[in-house]
């Protein structure tokens, strides 16, 4: 369980969050909303440990979050794949750091290559690849390295409509397989109402929550329409 209490972060005395409270559940997917340059990536930057807040506090199962850790994985739009290196060693790349045998890397790399749905993609290299194909390479990568907390931003807000459903399908499956807390970015509505048990809105200057609006339907059923009005005027009403 990640708690965060009266977050603040600012730069160079700008405030950028302030006053944000939030309980993520272990396994919980967690959804936040805001318009462009709300803050939404600083969060997920601060909960990296990437930015040191400058108020509040964050801490996982009551232990302080102060640095960057390998039990917080970020996923950005930008696959970040290295381009030398085939699918598996790249899926391979977490573990190899981890210092995981070569047989046991190689094992566990192509059992996600093959979960993500790229079997006999492994010896490809990523310019081999679609956007669609690379980001799956990314999310295996990231889960063959065993975080607690998936951070997410954005992380399909490049591809074409079918390819995003497609990987927001996967997702939901990989979750069901092997629940893992993930916080995730979108600016998209609907992609909030299909990932997220809870969709956290933001705005304001400096950003807080707005809002927080429970789905009540199981991810990826069901029509959401009234979580979705929900989240629209919530939205609105940060402007």
């Amino acid at each position: 369980m990640m708690l965060i209490e009266d977050l603040s972060v600012g730069y160079r005395e700008t405030p950028v969050l302030r006053g944000i409270d939030l309980k993520i559940e272990a396994g919980e997917i967690l959804v936040l909303v805001g318009g462009s340059g709300c803050g939404k990536s600083t969060v997920l930057r601060t909960l990296a440990g990437l930015h040191r807040p400058s108020g509040g506090t964050i801490s996982l199962d009551g232990q302080p979050i102060a640095r960057t850790s390998a039990e917080r994985a970020l996923v950005f739009q930008e696959d970040g794949l290295l381009p030398w290196r085939s699918v598996r060693r790249n899926v391979e790349l977490p573990l190899a750091i981890r210092g995981v045998s070569k047989s046991s890397r190689r094992s566990q790399a192509l059992s996600w290559i093959e979960r993500v749905g790229l079997g006999g993609y492994a010896d490809h290299l990523p310019r081999e690849l679609s956007g669609g194909m690379r980001q799956r390479v990314q999310l295996a990568r990231t889960l063959a390295s065993g975080p607690r907390v998936i951070l997410a931003d954005e992380p399909f807000g490049a591809l074409d409509a079918q390819t995003r459903r497609a990987m927001q399908l996967l997702l939901v499956d990989v979750w069901s397989q092997q629940p893992t807390t993930i916080v995730f970015v979108t600016h998209d509505v609907d992609e909030a109402v299909f990932l997220g048990d809870r969709v956290a809105v933001l705005g304001g200057k400096p950003t807080g929550i707005r809002s927080i609006v429970d789905v009540p339907f199981p991810r990826g059923d069901g029509d959401n329409s009234a979580a979705r009005a929900e989240i629209l005027a919530a939205l609105g009403s940060t402007q």
